[in-house]
């Protein structure tokens, strides 16, 4: 394999605690800590695995987003990434940017650097919609290994491991192919202060989805973002008979 296309996106920070805009159209992200999503954390650290096995002579990470995306790619870029490519697309656009329109970005990224592998994060943790990689394989007809918990090179391509809801799958595909992380595949590694200096001077090629001939025009409109409805709080019953009778009147308990 000689080139890795990896995917990463820019997220409010799995620690934050999220709060709805009050006219409801959206989170609010003004002023909210953003960092790299967890699962394309993942996806930077294998394929990096993949260029120090000399299974991969160049990894491409890849951000679709604002301005601020940069900041994410040159994390990816301190990982160990060789390249970064920013696709500049923000405001409104951003905002109603949907898995397709990525999916179109990255499999003409993936032809256009003749990439032989695409990995990514199974999910991105705010839109939690799991859709990229396979609708990525599906634009490039490529064969994919979706939720990969280990990844093996093989002479005829690659034996991979993958998270089921019965436990663990193994298949095998050919190459190219598109792959998404899954929590188990590995721990991504903490970019060190050289690595985070190495960093600044990697280059990163800014593009724009019309460069790219990919059309973002929203298919969807939001109508509303609310929170969860409160859980209502639980009651302690004295034994197992009071439960029973609880229980049968309906109650919540």
């Amino acid at each position: 394999m000689a080139r890795v296309l990896v995917g990463v996106k820019r997220v409010i920070d799995y620690a934050v605690k999220i709060r709805v805009k009050p006219d409801k159209t959206g989170v609010v992200t003004e002023g909210v800590k953003h960092s790299m999503n967890p699962f394309d954390e993942i996806a930077v650290e294998e394929a990096v695995k993949m260029k120090e096995k000399k299974l991969a002579t160049e990894v491409v990470a890849v951000s679709v987003g604002p301005a601020q995306s940069q900041e994410t790619l040159r994390t990816a870029l301190a990982m160990g990434v060789d390249r970064g490519i920013h696709v500049e697309i923000s405001g409104k656009d951003f905002e109603l940017l949907q898995p397709i329109h990525v999916s179109k970005i990255l499999a003409k990224l993936a032809q256009e650097e003749k990439a032989d592998l695409v990995v990514l994060g199974k999910q991105a943790i705010d839109d939690d919609s799991n859709q990229t990689a396979q609708m990525t394989a599906a634009l490039l007809d490529w064969p994919q290994g979706t939720f990969c918990a280990k990844i093996e090179k093989t002479d005829a391509g690659l034996t991979i491991a993958r998270e089921v809801d019965g436990g663990v799958e193994t298949i095998k595909t050919k190459v190219p192919a598109v792959l998404s992380a899954d929590l188990r595949l590995n721990t991504p590694r903490y970019a060190t202060l050289p690595n985070i200096m190495k960093a600044k001077k990697k280059p990163i090629k800014k593009v724009t989805a019309k460069d790219l001939g990919v059309d973002t025009t929203p298919r969807i409109e939001i109508l509303s973002v609310e929170d969860p409805p409160v859980r209502q709080a639980g009651t302690i019953v004295p034994d197992v008979d009071a439960l029973i009778a609880k229980l049968k009147e309906g109650g919540h308990i």
